[in-house]
C-alpha cells in the first residue's frame, strides 16, 4: 500500500494512562518508539512535547467515551493534524488484542491514510451542543417522573389522565397538590380545575374518586419536587444558551423558516451539524453521516436489508420530530411528500423520507445562506405528465385492467380506452 504518512503516532486512551505508539519511516526502514503516559495535565503536556520530539505530526485516536477529550484538547494547542477514529471503523485483528497493538495498529492505518476522521466541531459549537443535549436528557427526565406520578396516581384509583391530557398541567397540577395537602373531597378537586378544561365536573369528580393513602401522597409531593427542579435547572440552560447563541443566531433565524423547524429544533440541528458544511462534499454526504439513508446491505445479487443506518442519534431524532411536526403542515412541499409516500411505502418511511429533506434544505441554506423556498403542495402534480401517466397505468394494471392511452393533439389531456 502507499505511504502517505512517515512520521505518525497512534494513541490508545484510557481513564488513566494513554499508550502513544510513534511510527517513522527512515530510508525505507520503519522505526517504532512506545511509551505510556498518565492523562493528569502534566503527562500529557509531556506527551504532547514527546510527539513533537519525535516530529509525529499527525495523531490519531479512538472516541472512547469522553477520555479522549481532554487528550484532543491539549494536543489541540500544537501543530498537530489530529484524527478521531470511530472505534467500530477500525477493529483489529481478533486474538491481538493489547493496548501496544491497538496503538501501532492506529499508527498503521493512519501512515497509508485509511482512517476516515470522525467530526469533532469547534469550540463553541461543543458547548452549544453539551447544552442542549443535557436539556434533552432533563428533558426525559422530566416525563420519567410525570410517568411515575401518573402511576402512583393509578395506584391510588385516581383516574386523572383518563379526563386530562396533560396530568402536570395547571389543573392537574392543582388537583395533585390538593391531594398531597390531603384533600380528598371529589368535588372539592374537581373545582380546581380550569374553566378552559373540556372535561365536565362530573367526569372530573368521578375520576378524582380514588382511596389515596400518606404513601401516595408522599410519592406524589416528592415527584413533584423533581419535576419543579428539572424545570429550574431547563430554564437555566435555555438562558446560557441565548447568552451564547450569537454566533448561531442568523443561521438559526434561516433554519426556522422549514416548516415542522421551532427555534429549538433550529439550535439543536447546529449543534450537532455545525456551520461549516464544506467538511461534506454534498448533502448526500451529510444525510448519510446522520444516518437518513439506508445501509447497503447486499450479498449474492440480494438486497437483505434497507433499514437506516444508525449514524448520529442526537440529530437523528431531532430530525425525525421535526419531521412529524412538518408533515401535519398544510399546504407545504413536505406535507404533500409525506402524503406521497405514506400512500406507498407506509408512514415510517416516509417520515424517514421527510427528515432527509429537511437536513437537505438545512444543508443548501447554511452553505449559501439562502432562505427556505417552499416548493408548494401541488409540486408533483406539476411533474411530467408522461411518468404521471405510466403510474397511472401500472396502477390500472394491479387492478386487473389493460388500457391503451391516446394523447389529445395540442393538450395534455389523453383518452383511455379499457
Amino acid at each position: 500500500m502507499e505511504l502517505l504518512h512517515e512520521r505518525c503516532a497512534g494513541l490508545d486512551v484510557h481513564k488513566d494512562t494513554v499508550v502513544a505508539w510513534v511510527r517513522l519511516v527512515h530510508d525505507g526502514e520503519i522505526e517504532r518508539q512506545v511509551r505510556t503516559f498518565k492523562t493528569t495535565t502534566r503527562q500529557l503536556l509531556a506527551l504532547a512535547e514527546w510527539l513533537d520530539g519525535h516530529g509525529a505530526k499527525h495523531v490519531v485516536m479512538e472516541a472512547t467515551g469522553v477520555y479522549w477529550k481532554p487528550v484532543w484538547h491539549i494536543l489541540s494547542d500544537g501543530e498537530f493534524e489530529l484524527v478521531l477514529a470511530n472505534a467500530a471503523h477500525v477493529k483489529n485483528v481478533p486474538g491481538r488484542k493489547s493496548d501496544v497493538s491497538d496503538a501501532a495498529w492506529l499508527a498503521d492505518l493512519e501512515a497509508h491514510g485509511l482512517i476516515r476522521g470522525s467530526f469533532v466541531p469547534d469550540g463553541p459549537t461543543q458547548e452549544l451542543r453539551g447544552l442542549l443535549r443535557t436539556r434533552k436528557q432533563l428533558v426525559r427526565e422530566r416525563t420519567s417522573h410525570t410517568l411515575r406520578i401518573q402511576k402512583t396516581l393509578e395506584d391510588a384509583n385516581i383516574k386523572l389522565d383518563s379526563v386530562i391530557s396533560n396530568i402536570v398541567g395547571l389543573s392537574g397540577r392543582r388537583m395533585i397538590e390538593a391531594l398531597v395537602a390531603g384533600e380528598s373531597d371529589p368535588a372539592v378537586l374537581a373545582g380546581l380545575a380550569d374553566r378552559r378544561l373540556k372535561a365536565t365536573p362530573q367526569q372530573l369528580a368521578e375520576a378524582l374518586r380514588g382511596r389515596v393513602t400518606r404513601h401516595h401522597r408522599f410519592l406524589l409531593a416528592l415527584h413533584l419536587g423533581h419535576i419543579d427542579a428539572i424545570e429550574g435547572a431547563i430554564d437555566k440552560i435555555d438562558q446560557e444558551v441565548e447568552a451564547g447563541l450569537e454566533p448561531f443566531r442568523t443561521a438559526v433565524e434561516l433554519l426556522t423558516t422549514i416548516p415542522g423547524v421551532s427555534e429549538l429544533a433550529a439550535q439543536g440541528i447546529v449543534a450537532e451539524t455545525g456551520l461549516d458544511m464544506s467538511r461534506f462534499p454534498t448533502c448526500g454526504h451529510l444525510i448519510s453521516w446522520a444516518g437518513l439513508c439506508p445501509r447497503s446491505d447486499e450479498s449474492a445479487g440480494k438486497r437483505r436489508s434497507t433499514r437506516l443506518r444508525k449514524g448520529a442519534p442526537w440529530l437523528k431524532t431531532l430530525l425525525v420530530q421535526c419531521a412529524w411536526a412538518a408533515s401535519k403542515t398544510k399546504a407545504t412541499y413536505l406535507h404533500a411528500q409525506f402524503l406521497r409516500l405514506k400512500a406507498r411505502r407506509g408512514a415510517k418511511k416516509a417520515i424517514g423520507a421527510i427528515a432527509a429533506s429537511i437536513l437537505t434544505a438545512a444543508y443548501h441554506m447554511l452553505s449559501n445562506g439562502t432562505a427556505y423556498r417552499d416548493l408548494g403542495p401541488h409540486h408533483f402534480d406539476r411533474q411530467d405528465n408522461g411518468t404521471r401517466a405510466k403510474r397511472l397505468l401500472r396502477r390500472l394494471r394491479d387492478l386487473g385492467y389493460i388500457a391503451d392511452i391516446t394523447p389529445i393533439a395540442n393538450t395534455s389531456t389523453a383518452t383511455v380506452s379499457c
